[in-house]
């Protein structure tokens, strides 16, 4: 028994060694908040380069960008970051920021956002959840995109969500089959729950959501979600949206 768990441990450390460490880009204009991360990430599989890297690259790429307050032009950005490596994973380190701000940066294809105030054992999980191809968002983030959607539900009597004119031209884009798939991803619903209760095939449903995703400009399901809670009444199973005069 104890020679199988030698032997389990062994494997793991070379499929460890395998990608030994993911190269990582920070994107960060304070110095001392640079050395403090780069002291942070130390001893992990995520180290910081000091070099230029070529437009592509074979070992897996993490950009982690510092910004206090999530300062302005970070979409910019992140579009840079993205247009540069395409197949790297692009990070958020702040203290706070706007809900309007954060579906932005989620639309431009930002793919995380952790708080400074996490510890270096959750912060580092976390990246290697983004490097797996998951979005990360720490709670207290995501707390306050929940309540920014709620306070715009009931910004209005009927609970309607008013949007803009640049929201609508976006939403006006989608069918009506398509506003009520994208009223069911806000609820996390998967596309075999989708189908059944839209009585349609699975497959019809994963070419909507391929559709939905070019038109919102999301990378991902949890980015539509999220434009949707910004800009869409969820409860509007028939699609219709309110667009503000």
């Amino acid at each position: 028994m104890n020679q199988d768990v030698i032997y389990n441990e062994q494997i793991l450390s070379i499929a460890q060694n395998a990608s030994s460490y993911v190269t990582t880009v920070l994107v960060c204009q304070n110095t001392l908040i640079r050395s403090g991360i780069s002291h942070i990430l130390s001893g992990t599989h995520f180290v910081i380069s000091d070099e230029p890297l070529e437009q592509a690259s074979e070992r897996p790429i993490l950009c982690l960008i510092h910004a206090d307050q999530a300062a302005d032009g970070l979409s910019e950005t992140v579009t840079r970051l993205k247009a540069q490596w395409p197949s790297a994973r692009v990070v958020l380190l702040t203290e706070h920021m706007e809900p309007a701000a954060m579906v932005q940066a989620l639309q431009a294809g930002l793919d995380g956002l952790c708080s400074t105030a996490m510890v270096r054992e959750a912060l580092t999980k976390a990246l290697e959840l983004v490097m797996l191809g998951e979005t990360f968002i720490t709670p207290a983030l995501a707390l306050s995109l929940l309540d920014e959607a709620t306070r715009q539900q009931r910004a209005r009597p009927d609970g309607t969500v008013v949007i803009g004119p640049a929201a609508a031209a976006i939403a006006g884009k989608l069918s009506g089959r398509e506003a009520q798939i994208l009223n069911h991803l806000t609820q996390g619903a998967s596309n075999k729950h989708i189908a059944r209760e839209l009585g349609v095939a699975e497959a019809t449903v994963k070419v909507h959501v391929k559709a939905i995703l070019r038109k919102v400009k999301a990378a991902n399901r949890t980015q539509a979600a999220m434009w949707a809670q910004q800009h869409m009444n969820p409860a509007a199973n028939d699609g219709v949206i309110a667009v503000a005069d």
